[in-house]
């Protein structure tokens, strides 16, 4: 062969690479392309594009085509076969992330579009950084059957077995139905876009002919729905750069794997007391107040990003940094349900705190709770299991642990709420905790009920008898006397206690026993 013929035969080959990127580039097509576009959603690759630092992604199986041969299939070849696989950075971290390309196939999975993913998920694994799901599927290639059942399967199984190893984050960006929800629900974390996103197991058309329910998808599985009724969503985004750019900020609290720590970030210590913090409990203790105007004075300015906003808002979760350092944080709400915990706020309470203690994230708690909220509903629908999944969840954790009790500290909440019992590490109390079996009134009238019903004035014996329990528990120092509160602090200086109190805490050891695992009430 002469060397003009290997020349051009180079050239041929180098063509033929050429053509085959380009067609992977356009995913469906341009129409298709298009239409995404219409409904206000971008396309697989844009999100690539906006989500991990530029130029840095590399992908994976970018000519992977499916195999079926049934109903014509053989006939619709797209390469990447929807979902577009690979690697890169954010803010300078390696994360491998996996987006379905609504473009092909509706981004149905196949046994192929499955493998790929399979594949991400094994590599994530063995290098010990984030996945990332970017979902926008119909579901099942119905053309594949069973095939592209197993292939759920084989994504469930290894979603499981990455479970505390790799942070597993699933972004909603399009339709998220049938057994494809259940991918995300293993995951550590679910975003939803309001209005173009949605997830149910059965669909309206399927909920209309078994219960005669009529429904939208937006009512039946929206965002909105997801982040406050049903609890399935931990964040919403007004649109999908929104999603893009709080996924980044989520995982910037977050470490590579369970055996990193968060990057710390530089802090020089100044002034750290906080004199709002002064009268930020009301006189009367059945006034309510916002925990969060509380996290906001302790952790660094601009730092707290809330998780599960809007649901079992009786209790506040999410991340925060404190010199620094990232943290996640845990508070009753006593401007919700005067921050009682019930069955929501348990699960919302125990699945956060499963996560950091998961990853290395150490924990404060602030306490201001006067008990488990009461009714039949509650207790018919087993908040004694649930409950129990917080207490659980704080026993069994082994990061640092610091509690800060504000205000009321009753009941058996008192010992859920991350006390000293179940290995908090430090317990500071306000001079306003109260930390009792039950309020002063309710103490009162057990203790003192001959005496009040035999009194001439009951109403003014049970006042009496209502301060002098009060005088004797309503106050932290009996519990400081008997070494359950490490210190009684005034509110301003809670800031620096606490920076300080991480900082010491920083190289704690704790073991767990020795066992396969343990068996939390579900």
């Amino acid at each position: 062969m002469s060397n003009t013929s290997i020349q051009a035969n180079a050239m041929n080959k180098r063509d033929l690479l050429q053509q085959k990127r380009d067609e992977a580039q356009l995913g469906g097509g341009q129409a298709r392309i298009d239409s995404q576009h219409k409904k206000g959603k971008l396309t697989a690759r844009e999100r690539l594009h906006f989500l991990l630092d530029e130029g840095s992604f590399e992908e994976i199986g970018a000519f992977v085509a499916h195999r079926s041969k049934d109903f014509g299939m053989e006939k619709q070849q797209f390469l990447g076969d929807g979902v577009v696989t690979g690697y890169g950075t954010i803010d300078g971290r390696l994360v491998y992330v996996f987006s379905q390309d609504f473009t092909v196939f509706g981004g149905s999975l196949s046994e192929t579009h499955a493998e790929k993913i399979c594949k991400l998920m094994d590599m994530a694994m063995k290098a010990g950084a984030p996945l990332i799901g970017l979902n926008d599927s119909g579901g099942a290639r119905i053309q594949e059957g069973v095939v592209s059942l197993g292939g759920y399967a084989d994504i469930f199984y290894r979603n499981t077995m990455a479970s505390g190893v790799i942070p597993q984050i699933s972004a909603i960006m399009g339709p998220c139905a049938g057994g494809a929800v259940y991918s995300p629900a293993i995951t550590d974390f679910i975003m939803m876009v309001e209005n173009t996103s949605y997830m149910f197991v059965t669909g309206p058309n399927v909920v209309k002919t078994v219960t005669h329910e009529e429904v939208t998808s937006e009512e039946l599985g929206g965002a909105s729905l997801h982040s406050s009724k049903s609890g399935v969503a931990h964040f919403t985004a007004a649109n999908e750069i929104d999603c893009l750019n709080q996924l980044r900020k989520l995982l910037s609290y977050i470490p590579s794997n369970c055996e990193e720590r968060t990057p710390n970030l530089a802090y020089n210590q100044s002034n750290e007391i906080r004199e709002v913090l002064k009268n930020i409990i009301p006189e009367n203790p059945n006034q309510p107040y916002d925990m969060r105007e509380v996290i906001e004075q302790i952790a660094d300015e601009g730092s707290f990003y809330e998780v599960h906003k809007n649901y079992a808002e009786n209790i506040v979760v999410g991340f925060a940094r404190l010199g620094g350092r990232s943290i996640g944080i845990v508070g009753n709400q006593p401007s919700q349900l005067a921050g009682c915990l019930d069955i929501h706020a348990s699960q919302k309470g125990a699945r956060f705190v499963r996560f950091c203690d998961s990853f290395n994230i150490p924990l404060l708690v602030f306490e201001d709770v006067p008990g488990f909220l009461p009714g039949t509903d509650q207790e018919w629908n087993a908040i004694i299991t649930n409950g129990a999944k917080l207490l659980y969840a704080f026993c069994e954790a082994t990061v640092p642990r610091v509690t800060v009790i504000t205000r009321k500290a009753y009941g058996g909440a008192y010992d859920v709420m991350n006390s000293k019992h179940i290995g908090c590490d430090m317990n500071f109390a306000w001079p306003t905790a109260e930390i009792a079996v039950m309020g002063a009134k309710g103490a009162a009238e057990i203790i003192f009920k001959k005496e009040i019903d035999a009194a001439a004035d009951s109403a003014a014996e049970l006042a009496k008898k209502e301060k002098e329990y009060g005088d004797i528990f309503a106050n932290p120092y009996r519990a400081a006397e008997r070494g359950f509160i490490d210190e009684v602090i005034f509110p301003e200086e809670t800031r620096l206690k606490l920076i300080k109190a991480f900082k010491m805490l920083e190289n704690k050891v704790a073991n767990l026993p020795r066992k396969k695992h343990g068996n939390i009430p579900l």
